[in-house]
């Protein structure tokens, strides 16, 4: 296969991230609602409260109307390995559409059935029964999750697997391997988190203005203690498994940990951590403020392991490529003549870096015999861009210690029940809404732009595994894609801000006989 055109990658690289950015505005804030409704029902269940029954209805019909806007736009995404990264598809479809096929089984039908009962089985099914219905509706959201960020863990750390010679495929060798990949599994937990902390911000806002204009106070107040607390143990628990992804990253993705601090050069164990810095000249130089060990701590969890450099890993990448060319050179013999056992044996030697090779691609068909300077530039490529990656790292980092913070303070106002006390407070839980969504969608992009140039790390360069689309094509698809998809989350967003307005729809008064609840104990 010769590699498609530049600006077509582009293209359909943008167009991806387009359409996961959109569809993640609705993915975590399902995440967080399945869980809080989950542990609101359970209260009514076991206290027999009519008030917990509405607020379970209210924002489970917040979590229907997301639900569905989510299942719309990932349909496409699935749609998008095919027709826009159809050789991605072709060279690991092996390994990446078994659990890519278990996800949407979860989703389609696990976690769609139980949506339907938990919305229509309300007087169908005991209160047993159908608080047992909205914790599967929960798990089914979350194990859909895990799924797709197997896949996902995969295509960072692609273990499980092996290149077939005779197929020219990536084949998988240990299914379990794949299912259990450390880096999928601290992902899973680290992404859910970080949704639970998306459906506590959203709960305490939309209370807040509650509470704001005088509404709704009881449900109000009770989904703040519940938001408060649910939240601060998924803010904590982000942080910690933040911390347990940096490390993987020093095991399986060093370059990407090098480009997330912007450290060029190796430092002497243990490296000190980059809290902020900027360019301040045209050969490299910066501003920067540093604390010492943080890094090396973290990453390393020792006090003499070193955390390797962006110039190192490029001279190591280096090495790799022309080991990978050595396995071009025995796949070549071994394609030509497939009963040639030396050729095999050479093959396997060093077939762990043929991806390096396909790096070569970009320059030349016959990689075997690239020179010495398009190796080097072959090396280069392996940065990815490293300002883009340092701010959306630090950013990122910065919102999950503000939230630690913040439910910190409504944990401590719910415990003196003074939820109500100070209006700024209220106005700022309203203002913050959107930032769990902003801190998340930066850290995808430090996931998936910091694994660039691989769309499999390692194994596949991003450039190799697009589809050759016309850049018409693109254009009309991504406009397309666009356009619709903001129509819908204009739609998604004028629905919730209408049923938000509108309040819980039910027949019971919340506000009759309450007096000043947040100044009086809430009878749970």
């Amino acid at each position: 296969m010769t590699p498609v055109d530049p600006v077509v990658v582009e293209l359909s690289r943008l167009q991806f991230a387009a359409t996961a950015m959109y569809h993640f505005i609705f993915v975590p804030l399902t995440l967080g609602l399945s869980v809080l409704m989950a542990i609101m029902e359970t209260v009514y269940v076991m206290t027999g409260r009519e008030i917990w029954r509405k607020m379970t209805l209210f924002w489970g019909t917040l979590f229907g109307i997301n639900f569905a806007m989510g299942v719309a736009t990932g349909i496409v995404m699935e749609f998008q390995f095919g027709m826009n990264w159809s050789y991605y598809s072709h060279y690991v479809g092996d390994i990446f559409g078994a659990p890519l096929a278990i996800e949407g089984l979860m989703a389609f039908f696990l976690e769609a059935t139980f949506i339907g009962l938990f919305f229509f089985g309300w007087d169908r099914l005991s209160k047993v029964g159908h608080l047992a219905v909205t914790w599967l509706m929960a798990l089914g959201a979350n194990f859909s999750a895990l799924w797709i960020l197997i896949a996902n863990g995969w295509m960072q750390n692609p273990v499980g697997s092996r290149f077939n010679p005779d197929t020219m495929r990536m084949e998988i060798t240990d299914f379990m391997a794949v299912v259990f990949n450390p880096v999928a599994q601290a992902k899973f937990v680290h992404t859910v988190s970080a949704g639970y902390v998306f459906g506590s911000v959203f709960v305490l806002g939309v209370s807040a203005l509650y509470l704001l204009r005088g509404k709704h106070r009881e449900l109000a107040i009770r989904s703040m203690v519940v938001a408060a607390s649910f939240g601060l143990a998924s803010a904590l628990s982000v942080v910690v498994l933040g911390d347990e992804s940096g490390y993987l990253a020093t095991e399986h993705q060093k370059m990407k940990l090098a480009a997330m601090e912007n450290m060029r050069e190796t430092e002497k164990a243990p490296a000190s951590f980059t809290v902020f810095a900027i360019p301040t000249g045209s050969h490299g130089e910066e501003f920067a403020i540093k604390i010492p060990w943080v890094l090396g701590l973290i990453s390393t969890r020792s006090f003499t392991t070193v955390v390797p450099g962006i110039d190192e890993l490029v001279a190591h990448a280096e090495l790799r490529i022309r080991n990978g060319m050595q396995a071009a050179k025995a796949l070549a013999a071994v394609r030509a003549n497939p009963s040639d056992a030396a050729a095999r044996q050479a093959f396997d030697a060093s077939q762990q870096d043929l991806g390096y090779a396909l790096l070569l691609k970009k320059y030349r068909p016959d990689v075997e015999n690239a020179t010495d300077a398009e190796v080097k530039q072959a090396a280069g490529d392996t940065v990815p861009d490293v300002w883009t990656l340092f701010w959306s790292f630090h950013i990122m980092a910065a919102a999950g210690f503000f939230f630690i913070a913040y439910f910190a303070y409504w944990f401590w106002q719910a415990s003196f029940r003074r939820l109500d006390r100070r209006r700024w407070a209220l106005k700022l839980a309203v203002i913050v809404i959107p930032l769990p969504w902003i801190a998340i969608e930066l850290g995808w992009l430090v996931a998936e732009f910091g694994r660039q140039p691989w769309v499999v790390e390692g194994v596949l360069p991003t450039f190799y595994a697009a589809s050759g689309l016309s850049v018409l094509d693109l254009g009309i698809s991504l406009t397309f894609f666009v356009v619709l998809y903001t129509v819908l989350a204009i739609v998604m967003f004028w629905l919730m801000w209408r049923t938000i307005q509108h309040g819980p729809s039910d027949k019971l008064d919340l506000t009759a006989g309450e007096g000043d609840v947040s100044a009086a104990p809430a009878k749970a």
